[in-house]
Order: structure tokens, then sequence, then C-alpha cells
């Protein structure tokens, strides 16, 4: 595993883990350190992760959508919460199904946001790259999800598309760069840049200063307007 996981001023990644089991937040702790991570608190509710944030410098957070009290949508509550206030950090969400509508709605708060399956713990690599992805304001949706998004059929974002940006695309909404896509698809990165270029055209998304070109990608991708 590659070990430096740094924030652009040579810092380690801060990370605060909320989840109510002890043993996952374990888990993901001994994960994230091992990757270059400093964890900075694990707490056991989105409350308590929202006071973390608040009050200490913190470059991303992962956590569980399902939390105390209800176990229905704590998590991302939290991360509309953090977005509503104006927070920036990363925040990467798990959940222990591939549900698109919670990938929807997570991704619709913008950049620094990432959906992944609880499953993804024990990938470690995995997990320390959608840790860093998202607290450099990129996105990440878990490959199972995008999977089904792609195979629906309706949606005009995606029918635009030849397969071959579909595959680019796809791969840009789990997180991956440019090198990453080429490496995966043995292409060469002047031909992924390509790719983008005419998904970016197709779904209308012209350059801009303040929106994220890639996210707004991968919100079409998800069927967001």
């Amino acid at each position: 595993m590659n070990a430096e996981r740094v924030t652009p001023d040579g810092t380690p990644t801060r990370v605060a883990i909320a989840d109510d089991a002890m043993l996952l937040r374990t888990g993901i702790s001994t994960v994230l350190t091992a990757g270059g991570c400093e964890i900075v608190a694990s707490v056991g509710t989105a409350a308590e992760l929202l006071r973390v944030v608040q009050e200490q410098p913190v470059d991303a957070v992962v956590l569980d959508i399902r939390m105390p009290p209800t176990h229905t949508d704590e998590g991302i509550v939290a991360l509309e919460t953090l977005r509503a206030n104006g927070s920036k950090v990363g925040v990467l969400l798990l959940s222990m199904y591939a549900t698109p509508a919670y990938a929807i709605r997570a991704m619709s708060a913008g950049g620094g946001t990432g959906y992944l399956l609880k499953d993804r713990v024990a990938e470690p690599e995995r997990l320390v790259q959608a840790v860093r992805t998202v607290a450099s304001g990129g996105s990440v949706v878990d490959s199972e999800v995008v999977a089904q998004l792609v195979a629906q059929k309706g949606n005009p974002s995606v029918e635009v598309l030849t397969p071959r940006e579909r595959d680019v695309l796809s791969l840009m909404a789990e997180g991956k760069s440019n090198s990453g896509i080429a490496s995966t698809l043995f292409l060469s990165l002047k031909t992924v840049e390509t790719h983008i270029g005419n998904i970016m055209s197709k779904l209308g998304i012209d350059e801009s200063p303040t929106d994220h070109r890639r996210v707004l990608a991968v919100l079409r991708l998800l069927g967001q307007p």
C-alpha cells in the first residue's frame, strides 16, 4: 500500500470515523492508519461527528449511513448538515447495501463526497484511495452501484454515450484519475482525455470556475439534471 497519503501542506490526511459498531470503527481506523492517515476521532453517532468537525481540523470523515437514534439516514443527514454549514470536509459514506437512491442523494451534495459498501473495508487500498479522493474534493461511487446505474434503461445521459465512453464515465464515478482509467482500460492517457472531452460535450457540461466537472458528469450518470 502506498503510504504517501498527505494533504497539500505535507501533513497526513486527518480523518474522523463515525459508526455505532466499535469493531468496524477499529477496522477502519487500522486500515487508514496503515495507509498513512491520522485518525483524529472515532465516535458512535453522527451528532458526535458533527461536533468533532466543528471543534478541530479534519480533512475527511468516514461514517455509516444508518446510525442511532433511528438507524435510517443519519449519515446522509450529517453530510447535508455539513454542506449547509459551508463545510468542505471530505465525506465518505458507508452502506451495507448498494442502494442507488442513497448514492444519488449523497452525490447531490456536491464534490468531496463518496459512497462505498462496507465490504470495501476489507480492501485496504480501495478504502484509503476513496478517503484521499474525497479529502481532495473528488467523488467516489461504489462500483456495484455504478454497474446498476449503467444497466438501467431510460437514462438519456448514459444512452447518448458510446460503450467506451460509458466505461470511462463509470470509472470516473468510481473516483479513478485519468491515469487510473488509462491503466484499467489499457488506453493511452491522450485517448482517455479525448473520451472525457467527448463525455463532457455530450452531457452539456461546460468549463466552469465553480462547478467540479467530474462531479457534474457523475451526477448525470446518476440521472440528475
